[in-house]
């Protein structure tokens, strides 16, 4: 003779479907936890870049009858300045207004003789995501002698980028700036013009961040609206903030500035400051690039400014940097 199952109490049941209702808690948020860490803090290398200089040196010293004695640069520096035959620097420290109105920023004007001196410089000398290092020690690592932060391309997964000549990405979206082979700088909309053009006209290095400070000799519009990324946590760019930019006067004739945020000697700037700021300067094209707490000037083994009001860097993905030859 069976026996009759026991009925189960609504008590009981609820006390066997919390362990269930915990299990799928756990691996939901586990599941989003991680994917917001890949996304965000995992990196992913897509391209290691080569050392062209290690390599070239290694080729120099596996053979001693090939080998080319060093060239020694003739230059005469000081703690805000540089100059040699190929490379004219000259930093200023600006400090205007009072209390909390105060803004210290700081401009280097380059002049150069080879439009191949303004380079670009990756984190881990490596292409893609979350790869970061302090703007100082990509800067150093790259033999550079004035540096600022870049576009922080590691932080998106679209734009175009090349750099240094070679296409890492073509996913175009924004308007952007490109560095070109005969000194002079240009701002367009990513969408209209194709990568294929822009390295059959000489492009060296591409920077997708924005917004267009400057175009030809003009303030760019009403910078009230700008969106660059829709990432999870970005903030706006709008309000006063740590800037950088940089803006061409003349073909081979730049100007980088950075400006410091976020503490007592400087509240940073808007956009349409900045922009003011580049044209006085005579910039007939400038671009904002990554600012808030990446915004950094890098120059002779020292960080000029005050990264994030802290003295503190933070990783980036990229730098623009000046150097002597290859």
């Amino acid at each position: 003779m069976m026996r009759a199952e026991e009925p189960v109490s609504p008590s009981t049941r609820k006390k066997r479907r919390w362990p269930i209702i915990v299990m799928v808690i756990v691996l939901v948020l586990g599941t989003v936890l991680y994917s917001l860490a890949n996304r965000y803090l995992i990196p992913h290398v897509e391209v290691a870049v080569v050392d062209r200089s290690l390599s070239t040196a290694a080729a120099s010293s596996s053979s001693e009858d090939t080998a080319q004695p060093a060239v020694e640069v003739n230059a005469v520096s000081d703690d805000w300045s540089y100059s040699s035959e190929d490379i004219d620097i000259q930093i200023e420290q600006v400090i205007t207004g009072s209390g909390s109105d105060q803004i210290t920023y700081y401009v280097a004007d380059v002049v150069l003789q080879d439009a191949a001196d303004l380079k670009s410089a990756l984190a881990n000398n490596s292409f893609g995501t979350n790869i970061t290092d302090k703007t100082s020690n990509i800067a150093s690592e790259a033999g550079a002698i004035l540096a600022i932060n870049g576009d922080y391309y590691g932080f998106r997964d679209d734009g175009v980028i090349i750099r240094n000549g070679t296409l890492y990405r073509d996913e175009p979206i924004r308007d952007a700036a490109a560095l070109m082979s005969d000194g002079t700088m240009q701002t367009y909309d990513e969408t209209a013009v194709s990568s294929s053009e822009l390295l059959e006209s000489g492009v060296l290095n591409t920077l997708s961040f924005g917004p267009i400070l400057i175009q030809n000799g003009e303030i760019v519009g009403d910078f009230s609206s700008v969106s660059i990324d829709k990432n999870f946590g970005n903030r706006s760019i709008q309000d006063a903030n740590p800037r950088t930019a940089i803006g061409m006067i003349s073909a081979n004739h730049y100007v980088f500035v950075v400006v410091d945020g976020r503490s007592d000697e400087s509240r940073g700037m808007t956009l349409d400051e900045l922009a003011a700021v580049m044209q006085n300067l005579g910039a007939t094209e400038a671009y904002n690039l990554d600012g808030g707490g990446s915004s950094t000037m890098y120059f002779k083994g020292r960080v000029v400014n005050n990264p994030q009001g802290e003295n503190k860097e933070r990783g980036v993905s990229d730098i623009l940097y000046v150097g002597e030859g290859e």
